[in-house]
């Protein structure tokens, strides 16, 4: 009696297993991308981070971070259950996928809805800290935050370089400047006595519209990120259902 012979692959199989292996990989990579993005808001940015009271973007990076690694071990297992033709762990695959869409949906609809809250707060809380914390003891982290955001951004105050005068810093007994050195645009010992244009940084809207604009521009990265790669889960999903259908078929 002659054996049954193994079944083999249809083409449209092959194709579409070959297909979700080589998104995995792409998925994979962005998952790392989108890691790299939450580290490095949290290392290079973290001084920015301090200035807000809300804890709205830096709680943004953490998520920022996780979504990364889920997705970074959601690809493993998408690439392992393609080359295995694994049907049980495709469905999860599948899962994974839709969980993840799901969260960042949520995730964007929420940054949307605290987006002008954040500006909002901004406008209402920077310039009480620089007044009330610039070069306070206890306050190192904030005045150097203060310091690299004025000579990053080339502004001076909150508004305007004339809020400098009430904050107490400039009060204080024996300081014979204006605003803080690091609103000149050459540093120097004591640079801050002369508030001329020529000297210091005049910016419209001061430093409260750059930094607005600084969140603004990483909100635009966080979004472009995130439509890619919902845009890259749903390509896998509809892959992944092609993929298990067809192994389901040729099973019988």
């Amino acid at each position: 009696m002659q054996a049954p012979r193994p079944k083999t692959k249809s083409c449209g199989t092959i194709c579409l297993k070959y297909l979700l292996f080589l998104f995995n990989i792409l998925f994979w990579l962005a998952g790392g991308t989108v890691l790299a993005v939450g580290v490095w808001t949290l290392v290079e940015k973290n001084d920015y981070i301090s200035l807000l009271n809300s804890s709205f973007y830096s709680a943004s990076a953490y998520i920022l971070i996780a979504a990364g690694l889920v997705v970074i071990v959601t690809g493993l297992i998408g690439c392992f259950a393609t080359l295995k033709e694994a049907r049980s762990l495709l469905i999860v695959y599948l899962v994974l996928l839709l969980c993840v869409f799901l969260l960042e949906v949520i995730a964007g609809v929420l940054a949307y809805i605290n987006h002008q809250e954040l500006d909002e707060e901004l406008r209402q809380n920077l310039k009480g800290t620089m007044e009330m914390k610039y070069a306070q003891p206890g306050e190192e982290s904030i005045t150097e935050a203060i310091d690299k955001l004025q000579q990053e951004f080339k502004c001076c105050g909150s508004n305007n370089s004339s809020e400098w005068k009430e904050s107490l810093f400039i009060l204080a007994a024996g300081n014979p400047r204006i605003v803080p050195d690091s609103c000149c645009k050459t540093l120097g010992e004591f640079c801050g006595r002369r508030d001329h244009p020529s000297n210091i940084y005049k910016v419209e809207g001061g430093c409260i519209m750059k930094l607005e604009e600084f969140i603004q521009s990483q909100l635009y990265i966080l979004g472009s990120v995130g439509i890619g790669i919902a845009f890259l889960q749903l390509v896998g999903m509809m892959f992944t259902c092609c993929l298990y259908r067809n192994l389901n078929e040729e099973s019988y």
